[in-house]
């Protein structure tokens, strides 16, 4: 019998491990930053919450898709390039559908720290993925380094725009008045 090819993208179980793993909790976490919000007036709209919220689980998602395509035991690389591929593609799409939502918010004005980490951080990375998956065949090294950033990127953004989330929130939260004790809900 022969023994199987050892997977080119093997030496990165750990890190796709780590990364899909954050990728998931962060995920997990999202949601209950969205639940937050819901619970006070913070400033929603369904157009504000698809170019700000929804685009942070979508992040967080495309980190674990990442981690687990090269997590898979690919017989051929060009099968780990085409998947790669169509990730950066779609990618490049929502990003487009980002930025034309948050053109159209009326609830809140983006500022440039919002335009940057909600749409141009994500679209280089997104491209970043497509142009690191279309030259996986000719420079597998530098490739698998290029698509390593664009996770970590990804993840970033999640981070950042989770935190701004939250903050927001708990900004709204502490500018509403207090109803005296007697008059509070239980």
């Amino acid at each position: 019998m022969e023994p199987a090819a050892l997977s080119p993208f093997a030496a990165w179980d750990n890190f796709y491990v780590i990364i899909g793993s954050s990728g998931a909790a962060l995920t997990g976490l999202q949601f209950v930053v969205i639940a937050l919000g819901a619970e006070g007036r913070a400033t929603r709209t369904p157009e504000v919450v698809g170019a700000f919220g929804t685009p942070t689980v979508v992040h967080f998602c495309a980190v674990l898709l990442i981690a687990a395509i090269l997590s898979m035991p690919w017989h051929a690389v060009s099968s780990a390039e085409l998947a790669l591929g169509t990730c950066g593609v779609a990618g490049i799409g929502y990003v487009v559908i980002v930025i034309r939502r948050t053109r159209r918010t009326m609830g809140y004005a983006p500022v440039l720290e919002d335009w940057l980490w909600h749409c141009a951080f994500p679209f280089i990375a997104y491209a970043a993925l497509l142009g690191a998956a279309l030259m996986l065949q000719r420079d597998l090294p530098h490739s698998l380094f290029v698509i390593a950033a664009t996770a970590l990127l990804l993840l970033f953004v999640g981070i950042h725009n989770a935190w701004d989330a939250v903050t927001y929130i708990a900004l709204q939260r502490s500018a509403e008045p207090q109803a005296p004790p007697d008059q509070r809900t239980p």
